[in-house]
């Protein structure tokens, strides 16, 4: 007969095996509001976390407030909020003072390759485009919201610029995106059935800030080479 450590052992690990981190719906419905949070800090606070949904999270997140979820799992908009907001602004400042403290060990060429790849998106646009700019558009872009913060402590960002930028950028998108998935759960009857689709446009959505920025950016570059010539 197996006692109640092994027994509460075998729970907690068959839960484990039930959860798929890399979807928003298997999260949610594992871990809830808190889960949110968590996932929120670890993206953009920790390196490790560039591979979470942090985008169809939210929006999924403030879809099931409305009740649209086909396994009945619904929850709760205020907390939500809040969870998707702390959690994405702790995690930002963060990862700020480890990548000040740790500088660019963390970012070593040891990194995985994605990350690598982020890292150089990141500084790109830290240069490019001025501190306060660039923080706020890497919210809305994969994996560059992971290494930017990070990257902008280990380039000695000063902490208020980045701190005022980070909290921008940190609430008009976990905020934005929740209530968006909110909206449309509100509007649409079971919306739920588009919810990959609708993920998928989300994504492209949120790289619409940077390519619009990019685009700006060259016409000026143009524009700038034609005066000279």
């Amino acid at each position: 007969m197996r006692g109640p450590a092994t027994m509460a052992a075998s729970l907690f690990t068959a839960s484990d095996l039930a959860v798929n981190i890399l979807s928003a719906q298997s999260l949610l419905a594992a871990f809830g509001v808190l889960g949110v949070g968590v996932v929120m800090f670890a993206e953009t606070g920790l390196l490790i976390g560039f591979f979470l949904p942090g985008d169809s999270l939210l929006f999924t997140a403030g879809l099931l407030c409305t009740g649209s979820g086909h396994d009945g799992l619904k929850l709760s908009l205020p907390p939500l909020l809040v969870a998707a907001a702390v959690g994405a602004l702790v995690g930002a400042q963060t990862g700020y003072l480890i990548g000040r403290k740790a500088g660019g060990a963390l970012l070593s060429r040891d990194s995985a390759p994605r990350l690598q790849a982020g890292a150089h998106r990141a500084e790109e646009l830290l240069e490019k485009y001025g501190y306060a700019k660039a923080i706020v558009l890497a919210r809305f872009v994969p994996v560059v919201r992971t290494v930017l913060n990070p990257m902008a402590g280990a380039l000695r960002v000063p902490v208020r610029t980045f701190t005022l930028w980070q909290v921008v950028g940190g609430l008009v998108w976990s905020i934005g995106l929740t209530l968006g998935g909110y909206a449309l759960g509100s509007s649409i009857p079971n919306v739920d059935r588009y919810l990959l689709p609708i993920i998928a446009v989300i994504v492209l959505v949120s790289l619409a800030p940077l390519a619009a920025e990019l685009y700006r950016s060259r016409r000026q570059g143009a524009a700038n080479k034609e005066v000279q010539g």
